[in-house]
């Protein structure tokens, strides 16, 4: 391997299938492999999870181990139970700081015993365009300085443990509405006006890294951000003044790779001033590493890609890791945080009680691709405080899809004094709910608070 293919593997984060690594993946990372990150399907159990990060720290132990940990709906440590930390909105909605930062130390701490070294969290992005279909309830809110503020208190909470926080999706991906796994978002606002104050405080905050987002702000340049040089050098570095490791959000994403593949976005995003580049969320193979590589040293021999720029980027991926090797610092969060701070979150009227006999409907909507599929309703945390549940899916055997706000309205029209809880975005109260309950998250410990709620 030559010394700029060398440099090149440095910047590359990829994903891979399994619980245990692969031979691949062992292999570059002795080689040098910048970092992993590691995925719910990565993840079977907590002493699992260790062996498998130790497995890969013993082949490289400045290797970063990046995993989403962001709590509610993304949860990769508790995707087959739901996570015991509500999600952002939620902790908007408490609009406690202390809360949040406690919140935060408790993921941080679980992610350092488990040998994360960085957690793709938090979503620094101001919601202000209630129709996005992908950031929602994963915002701290839709006001651009309580955002910042419990941005910047979630990163002080998680890096306090040792484990580098990463705000995502810069320069913000709030004010869209396309979902940039799948298409090009382009935001209707100046992320100046608003989006932006999150990211100033999380950087105010020290936070190690910053993740991109695929999306265009015509109001700055007309290409995506990720491999934009004027949002990503321009704005980034020389008027938000960060200097630590800037990663791009996953390569195969429709919304950078639709127009260009991969190995070019590659490229283009570390030309950009992009450090890390995310890989494997869907293309998780061994090709894919090897033809990213390929593809930078092309793009240094033939001079797009300058051998200082990418010596800079690799240089950033080894300081991230230099700092998490002397912080591994021991933080004991007040115990059961999650529950305390989804009971601070709930809002309800109306005539709430349920019996100790309960039908409990549940309408589901598709899982977001950043989420995955989760658990999550009230039907469980129900029973276990003794109410004897009936669980039925909406909609399950109907020939003809019924829109979901038709089956609400028709149901809550036949059983007046049905209680509506409501675990995503509250948006949209139905008319007829005359007893409501709003989570601000579908996280197994909103369900409990709610259930304390309906069954105290």
């Amino acid at each position: 391997m030559s010394a700029v293919e060398s440099l090149a593997l440095r910047c590359i984060v990829p994903g891979f299938i399994g619980t245990k690594a692969p031979d691949w993946v062992l292999r570059r990372a002795a080689a040098g492999l910048g970092g992993v990150a590691l995925f719910a399907r990565n993840v079977d159990s907590p002493e699992q999870l260790k062996a498998l990060t130790a497995s890969l720290h013993s082949e490289r132990a400045s290797m970063l181990i990046a995993i989403d940990e962001e709590g509610g709906d993304v949860t990769r440590l508790e995707a087959r139970t739901g996570s015991s930390f509500p999600g952002n909105l939620a902790l908007g909605q408490a609009a406690d700081s202390r809360l949040t930062a406690d919140v935060a130390s408790a993921i941080g701490s679980e992610l350092s015993q488990a040998g994360i070294d960085l957690d793709l969290a938090p979503v620094a992005d101001v919601n202000s365009n209630p129709l996005n279909p992908v950031i929602g309830v994963r915002s701290f809110g839709a006001d651009a300085v309580a955002v910042a503020g419990q941005t910047a208190a979630w990163v002080t909470g998680l890096q306090r443990t040792g484990v580098a926080a990463c705000a995502k999706h810069f320069p913000g991906h709030g004010d869209t509405a396309v979902d940039s796994h799948l298409a090009l978002p382009v935001a209707g606002e100046d992320p100046r006006l608003h989006a932006l104050e999150p990211f100033k405080a999380a950087i105010a905050a020290g936070v190690r890294a910053i993740m991109s987002a695929h999306i265009v702000a015509p109001a700055i340049d007309d290409l995506p951000s990720t491999i934009s040089r004027k949002v990503m050098t321009g704005l980034l570095r020389d008027e938000l003044g960060f200097d630590g490791l800037a990663l791009s959000d996953a390569l195969e994403m429709r919304g950078l790779s639709r127009e260009r593949g991969v190995q070019d976005s590659a490229v283009l995003a570390l030309v950009a001033g992009c450090d890390a580049l995310c890989i494997g969320g869907e293309l998780a193979g061994e090709s894919v590493v090897d033809d990213i590589v390929a593809a930078i040293a092309g793009a240094v021999r033939t001079g797009r890609l300058s051998e200082e720029r990418l010596e800079q980027a690799a240089g950033r991926v080894d300081a991230l890791a230099a700092w998490r090797a002397t912080h591994h610092d021991a933080v004991a969060p007040p115990a059961g945080i999650g529950l305390t701070a989804a009971r601070r979150a709930v809002r309800f009227d109306g005539r709430i009680r349920v019996s100790g006999q309960a039908v409990v409907v549940r309408f589901a909507s598709a899982p977001s691709i950043a989420a995955g599929e989760v658990p999550w309703g009230m039907a469980e945390s129900l029973s276990a405080r003794g109410v004897q549940v009936e669980a039925r899916e909406a909609g399950a055997g109907d020939d003809l899809p019924v829109p979901q706000v038709t089956q609400v309205d028709q149901l809550l029209a036949r059983h007046p004094d049905a209680v509506v809880v409501e675990m995503g975005l509250p948006a949209c109260r139905p008319r007829g709910a005359k007893a409501y309950i709003a989570t601000y998250d579908s996280a197994r410990v909103c369900a409990q608070a709610a259930a304390e709620v309906l069954r105290p």
